[in-house]
């Protein structure tokens, strides 16, 4: 039975105003993610990486994310919670941190969390991660967040020297684009 999208993001829209918000918010994804076959109905089969906005507001963004193969996502921060339901494929998370005193805001890697089919992550707000789906298929996941993930100011960093700079949302989405025709860089 497909999972009913608009029911999804009424119910994350209920979890914002929770006195918990990411334990309700992963309540619910836990719920959607444990019916692939369901999302898959609702959305489509992968077929292609990117960024479907299924819900934005000020308050709580929903995305299907789609990741190519192989592809892999800079170091970045959200400013916001966020909490991640996969629901196929895998996806490798590197948890970073800052370095202390450091004047280009550099970062080292402090941990990793992979999330396969059916697992639910939620991410606290001053998190710093990169992604990689580190598989020959595409790994489909659901992305919901505590704000709007399209205005809020945030950082990324280079991926060679780990320098912190401003987040370039326009660069990100043509990224998975990029990704489609193998064009990565």
């Amino acid at each position: 039975m497909a999972i009913d999208i608009d029911q999804l993001i009424a119910d994350c829209a209920a979890a914002v105003n929770d006195s918990a918000p990411t334990k309700a918010v992963r309540e619910t994804l836990a719920r959607v993610v444990s019916n692939p076959a369901g999302l898959v109905q609702a959305l489509g089969e992968p077929a292609q990486g990117g960024i479907q906005r299924l819900h934005v507001s000020d308050e709580l963004t929903v995305l299907n994310v789609i990741w190519a193969p192989r592809m892999t996502l800079m170091p970045h921060n959200h400013n916001m919670w966020a909490t991640i339901g996969v629901y196929g494929g895998r996806e490798d998370n590197i948890f970073w941190r800052r370095l202390p005193d450091d004047s280009k805001g550099c970062i080292e890697a402090a941990g990793a969390k992979s999330l396969g089919r059916g697992d639910v992550r939620p991410l606290g707000q001053d998190i710093i991660h990169s992604v990689t789906n580190p598989t020959a298929k595409f790994t489909a996941a659901l992305h919901v967040y505590g704000g709007d993930f399209f205005s809020m100011e945030r950082s990324e960093w280079d991926p060679e020297s780990l320098e912190e700079r401003p987040y370039d949302i326009d660069k990100n989405v043509k990224y998975f684009e990029d990704a489609n025709k193998g064009l990565l860089a």
